[in-house]
This record gives structure tokens, sequence and C-alpha cells, in this order.
């Protein structure tokens, strides 16, 4: 996990902030993937791609703080 180590902390925020909140408008992309989710429609394959790329970065600042504050 080196790697995670390795990417600027600043950067990771913003790419969390600008993918998991974007599109602004109407209703944040992450947030409708994970209420699709939760309500059991999150079934076609772009859905899916689309919370994995809107959460990921949010994922990775997470563990990231997580290694941060262990270590």
């Amino acid at each position: 996990m080196a790697w995670l180590d390795r990417i600027p902390l600043g950067l990771l925020v913003v790419a969390a902030l600008a993918l998991g909140l974007a599109p602004f408008v109407p209703q944040p992309h992450l947030l409708e993937k994970l209420g699709m989710l939760f309500a059991g429609d999150l079934q076609r394959p772009v859905d899916i791609f689309d919370l994995v790329l809107h959460g990921a970065p949010v994922a990775l600042l997470a563990v990231r703080l997580l290694r941060a504050r262990k270590g």
C-alpha cells in the first residue's frame, strides 16, 4: 500500500470532492447510486460503473486517512 501513501493528500481530497459530488445538480451521482444500491435497484452495468468511478476516490481517501491514523 506504499503507492497510496505516495499520493498527495490534497490531491485525494480534491478528487474525492470533485468526483464524489459530480454532477452537483440535481443530485450527486455517488448519492444517487448509493440510494439505488440500498434500494436493490443497482443492476445495470453502467450504474455499477458509475458507483465505482465516483466512489473510488472517496474510498482511497478513507483508506489513506485510516492508514495515517494508525501509523
